[in-house]
């Protein structure tokens, strides 16, 4: 959900094995659970959706289950509702949830969990427990964030996934009620913090941008990849711009007028002359002593 080492606005923590600078614990399983209980609930959408393209509910509690990424499983359940073919839907949400074992090399150095637990701790790695880990300051804080926020997800997600399968028939025409909205939401919710700087907020609104353009004109997903495109023409504008800015020394006039014919700095011609004018005295005396001795 939304490129997320990214998310929340978070930065990689420097240290991963000493306590310095350590989080209390209430405010790592604060934020953990904050994250969890807004990203669980959204399981109730996806159930919702799951149950509107045709899968029953055993269909989609075990999907929520075994794969557990829910960007993965609305684009399976997007894909199928669209009339697509079962198999690509699968190979697409599967290379879509590729990016989680980016994830599982990062936080194999940053939590050193012993080797017993790490193919359940594996099944939790998403990116909101990434997020939160690498949003901690050491190795404790981090376990103690991915282990919350891994809990609080999957049981929330679940147990909203099969309220949403349940309950889909009573809710009619899902698309009414706007819950593939949901999705989106969440992304936004979870990139929003992460926009500091001047590039990020015109990398996130030219990418906007083109999808608003594209989206009439371009077949489903294109105008996605299309929107990529804005990070590289920021920055290809701000390379511009800066290459056209004079260098510092000219900006704050560090070097000397040309109109005087100076070649080296103030500084050094100022320490030149003092030198010249503090052995003028010495160089007189010494010729005064050879006439005298003449």
């Amino acid at each position: 959900m939304g490129a997320l080492r990214s998310v929340l606005g978070v930065r990689e923590p420097t240290e991963i094995s000493d306590g310095a600078g350590a989080r209390p614990d209430r405010a790592v399983i604060r934020d953990a659970l904050g994250v969890g209980v807004a990203v669980g609930l959204s399981g109730f959408s996806f159930g919702v959706t799951s149950a509107g393209a045709g899968l029953d509910v055993l269909q989609t509690c075990a999907l929520s289950l075994f794969v557990f990424t829910g960007a993965s499983q609305f684009a399976l359940v997007g894909a199928l509702a669209a009339g697509g073919n079962p198999f690509t839907a699968a190979a697409g949400a599967f290379f879509l949830g590729i990016r989680n074992a980016f994830y599982g090399l990062r936080l194999a150095g940053l939590l050193r969990l012993p080797a017993a637990i790490r193919p359940l701790a594996a099944h939790w790695v998403i990116d909101e427990t990434a997020a939160v880990a690498f949003a901690q300051p050491d190795q404790r804080s981090a376990r103690l964030g991915f282990t919350v926020t891994g809990a609080s997800v999957f049981a929330l997600w679940n147990l909203t996934t099969l309220a949403g399968a349940l309950g889909a028939s009573a809710l009619g025409d899902t698309d009414a009620w706007g819950l593939d909205a949901a999705g989106p939401a969440v992304f936004l919710a979870l990139l929003a913090p992460k926009l500091t700087s001047a590039t990020d907020r015109a990398v996130a609104a030219l990418g906007v941008l083109l999808v608003l353009v594209c989206v009439p004109l371009l077949p489903a997903g294109v105008p996605v990849l299309v929107s990529a495109l804005a990070a590289p023409a920021v920055l290809a504008v701000r390379g511009r711009a800066g290459a056209g800015e004079p260098p510092a020394s000219d900006r704050h006039g560090a070097t000397a007028p040309e109109e005087y014919g100076a070649t080296e700095p103030r500084e050094v011609r100022s320490q030149e002359a003092g030198e010249r004018g503090a052995t003028a005295p010495q160089e007189a005396r010494a010729r005064e002593t050879e006439e005298s001795a003449r």
